[in-house]
């Protein structure tokens, strides 16, 4: 990625290209068994609700090169399932699919554990679609190991 990469804090006017990632989002998850739409909603629903609260204990960045969004990342507090100590997550990132591969993503995460270092945090947790080979390799890259695999079946 060139070096006019911007990492900004998100605000109401990136509403549009952060939901307009939505479909994008739904189909990597592949899950047989939810629809493409019913993970969409997830993600709508889970954003609106972001727009509508404000709270320091949660973050959304854009990355964004020649004013044009690339990406974003949200993060905020979470408890650990394990320790039960306080921790940040990830509960969404998502890259534009024509930006893919070129740093965006990396540059959100560094800004995530940026904002959580600053909040006192020691660990940062994120989840990641199991059919979602890509990101998991990604995020494997970057330092992030499983910890807990949650499973399902479909009665």
């Amino acid at each position: 990625m060139s070096k006019d990469l911007i990492i900004r804090a998100a605000n109401n006017t990136d509403r549009e290209f952060i939901f307009g990632l939505s479909p994008c989002l739904a189909e990597v998850a592949a899950l047989p068994w939810h629809s493409d739409a019913i993970i969409q909603k997830m993600h709508d629903e889970y954003f609106a609700e972001v727009f509508a609260k404000s709270s320091p204990r949660q973050a959304t960045f854009i990355a964004e090169q020649d004013k044009e969004p690339l990406g974003f990342i949200h993060t905020c507090s979470h408890k650990d399932g394990v320790s039960g100590e306080a921790c940040a997550t990830v509960p969404l990132l998502g890259v534009s699919p024509k930006a893919q591969g070129l740093g965006a993503g990396k540059a959100l995460i560094t800004a995530a554990e940026q904002w959580a270092k600053k909040q006192g945090y020691r660990l940062l947790h994120l989840e990641v679609f199991a059919n979602n080979d890509k990101a998991q390799g990604f995020y494997q890259k970057l330092g992030f190991e499983a910890e807990i695999l949650h499973m399902i079946k479909e009665l």
